[in-house]
């Protein structure tokens, strides 16, 4: 099992950025699947990047062009650099690490878009 603990959330304007942190506990987090996701009120969670050990990265259409997912191995931390933002991005986000059965997420950070 791996300990998941995000950062960086916070109050944005529209059109302005944000990057998300997570930290992972362990010591092979560099054959991670790692992943962001986010779940706004009233609505299912869904999925919005991820990036696996090879740093092959995927995006949500949504958030494509938008925003960039990336990793340290060194640190055990994956990021998620959110620009452009739009009020329909407000959402608390999670992350997620995945190898083979194992899935943890973390607790949530919360990301608010408004003027």
């Amino acid at each position: 099992q791996v300990q998941l603990v995000e950062s960086g959330g916070g109050l944005v304007q529209p059109g302005g950025s944000l990057r998300l942190s997570c930290a992972a506990s362990g010591s092979i987090f560099s054959i991670y699947v790692m992943g962001w996701y986010r779940q706004a009120p009233g609505k299912q969670r869904e999925w919005v990047a991820s990036i696996t050990s090879g740093n092959t990265t995927n995006y949500a259409d949504s958030v494509k062009g938008r925003f960039t997912i990336s990793r340290d191995n060194d640190k055990n931390t994956v990021y998620l650099q959110m620009n452009k933002l739009k009020p329909e991005d407000s959402a608390v986000y999670y992350c997620k690490a995945a190898i083979g059965p194992m899935r943890d997420w973390g607790k949530g950070n919360l990301v608010t878009v408004s003027s």
